[in-house]
């Protein structure tokens, strides 16, 4: 029998960190909370959870600062609990490594579906059968050791911006909507923003050009969505 994925929820706020706690319990999931950052990312170093749920208002820290610091610790995926409900917090959080974000109040069930669904992800990735390499130019993506190098340049992608990265990358020259991304990529599109993918394109494009190549590999169409160009020079 499988052990139960553990979700370490990172709350200062006891009576939310209380009831989500009881109910992911209820669905089977192992819990453990910590109320301050510096505790939260101990528990990440010693116990590496399955999934973490995140608020951006703590008292050591500010939460973006924290989810930077997380996702050098550890490929689980983040969701952001918080009451910052602004694009920039949001964008901000997603640009740092979260692959979620859900304002308060909010939906127990909504929580534990947007849980459930990442998980899912990270165990059985929807992505087309391809080589479990592929390589464009100086651009090599391993899809066993979730690895990108540019020429010697291995760059570091967080889960889901590999996930993206890779999908794109499978399927050259194809132009997939923002909701075709999500619904690929993140395995649901009711419950995410289109805004989130253009977080992750950003960040997909600044972590490929920040290398000596410089070349851009994902193009904009401009009113319909995203593409993976391996020409470079279109």
């Amino acid at each position: 029998m499988n052990s139960p994925k553990t979700v370490l929820i990172i709350e200062d706020e006891q009576d939310i960190s209380r009831i989500v706690n009881d109910y992911l319990r209820v669905q089977g999931f192992s819990t453990f909370i910590t109320e301050n950052a510096g505790d939260g990312l101990q528990a990440v170093r010693h116990r590496q959870p399955d999934f973490i749920i995140l608020d951006l208002t703590l008292p050591d820290a500010d939460g973006i600062e924290v989810c930077r610091k997380l996702r050098t610790l550890t490929a689980a995926p983040i969701l952001i609990l918080s009451a910052r409900s602004s694009d920039t917090d949001k964008v901000l959080a997603l640009g740092f490594g979260a692959d979620d974000y859900m304002t308060k109040p909010f939906s127990l069930s909504e929580l534990v579906a947007r849980v459930q669904a990442h998980l899912r992800r990270m165990a059985d990735p929807k992505l087309p059968v391809s080589p479990q390499r592929l390589q464009f130019g100086a651009l090599s993506i391993d899809k066993n050791a979730r690895r990108v190098m540019v020429g010697q340049l291995e760059i570091s992608l967080s889960a889901k911006e590999f996930d993206l990265l890779y999908f794109l990358a499978s399927n050259p020259n194809q132009v997939f909507t923002k909701s075709q991304l999500l619904d690929h990529v993140w395995g649901y599109s009711a419950y995410v923003e289109d805004n989130t993918i253009t977080v992750y394109i950003r960040r997909l494009r600044e972590k490929l050009e920040r290398t000596e190549i410089r070349s851009s590999y994902i193009k904009t169409v401009w009113g319909v969505g995203y593409k993976f160009n391996p020409d470079e020079t279109e």
